[in-house]
């Protein structure tokens, strides 16, 4: 595992879990990023975190298929895998959380700009996706032209999903890190996933 990936995500993670526990700070961070005027920006973002993770994986594993390449197929299955670990995992807490959306519990001050959703606002699935994916291009590819624009566009979509009146901080600093837990976490599920799938000893 690279020191300088895990370092920047570390920071990266630093910069976003600051602390916002009270409602008050977590309602008046949204109220404030939901004013900025870049809500076309948010939907392109938040668009992304929707097809990215599921056509770029897809995309590694069909050109790996076509030209035999089984690093590419095994990069792939990493990467798919720990985006899909990242959205079950974060689905999963949903179901357990009943908290509303921004834009429902404060319509006075909040408004939902990327449509409507009655399923909780906790955690944030397309943070949790987008820092999934992220992570683990980064540790699969550790250079820096993959890790910085990685790390930007996975700010960006949690900054969107605020942005848009749809989640709080708080859920999008969790769905944060449940994808960059789970990219770390599934380095170690894929050594024994190759074992399976490539009988490698």
């Amino acid at each position: 595992m690279d020191r300088k990936t895990l370092t920047l995500f570390v920071l990266l993670l630093g910069v976003w879990m600051v602390p916002l526990n009270a409602q008050h700070v977590d309602k008046h961070i949204t109220k404030t990023v939901n004013a900025w005027h870049i809500h076309g920006v948010s939907r392109t973002l938040s668009t992304s975190s929707e097809v990215l993770p599921v056509a770029l994986p897809l995309g590694m594993l069909a050109y790996g298929a076509l030209k035999s390449d089984r690093e590419m197929i095994k990069d792939a299955v990493y990467i798919g895998s720990s985006v899909v670990e990242a959205v079950a995992l974060s689905v999963a807490i949903k179901q357990f959380s009943d908290r509303r959306r921004p834009y429902m519990k404060y319509p006075e001050d909040i408004h939902p700009y990327g449509g409507h959703s009655d399923s909780s606002s906790f955690p944030s699935n397309h943070t949790a996706a987008a820092f999934s994916l992220a992570t683990s291009l980064s540790l699969t590819y550790p250079k820096w032209y993959v890790i910085a624009p990685s790390a930007v566009w996975a700010c960006g979509v949690g900054m969107s999903r605020i942005n848009q009146g749809l989640h709080y901080p708080t859920d999008v600093v969790t769905g944060a890190a449940i994808g960059v837990g789970c990219a770390f976490l599934n380095v170690y599920v894929n050594r024994w996933l190759n074992k399976v799938l490539f009988q490698h000893k």
